[in-house]
C-alpha cells in the first residue's frame, strides 16, 4: 500500500511541480495549427481517394 501512495504522491509532485504546462495562448496556436494541417491532409487524401476511383472507373470502362 504504501509503493501506491508513493506514486500517487509522486505523480502529483511531478505534474504540479515539474512539468511545464502551456500558456492558453501557447495551447490555442496549436490546435489551430493541429486543425490547419488535419485539414489539409483530410483534402489530400480526398484529392487522392478521387483520382484513385476516376482512374479505376477509366480502366474499368476499358473492359466493358
Amino acid at each position: 500500500m504504501s509503493k501506491i501512495k508513493s506514486y500517487i504522491t509522486e505523480t502529483t509532485d511531478e505534474l504540479v511541480n515539474k512539468v511545464s504546462w502551456p500558456t492558453w495562448s501557447e495551447l490555442q496556436s496549436s490546435a489551430i495549427v493541429v486543425m490547419i494541417a488535419s485539414i489539409i491532409i483530410a483534402l489530400l487524401v480526398f484529392v487522392m481517394d478521387f483520382t484513385f476511383n476516376k482512374g479505376m472507373e477509366a480502366v474499368y470502362h476499358l473492359f466493358q
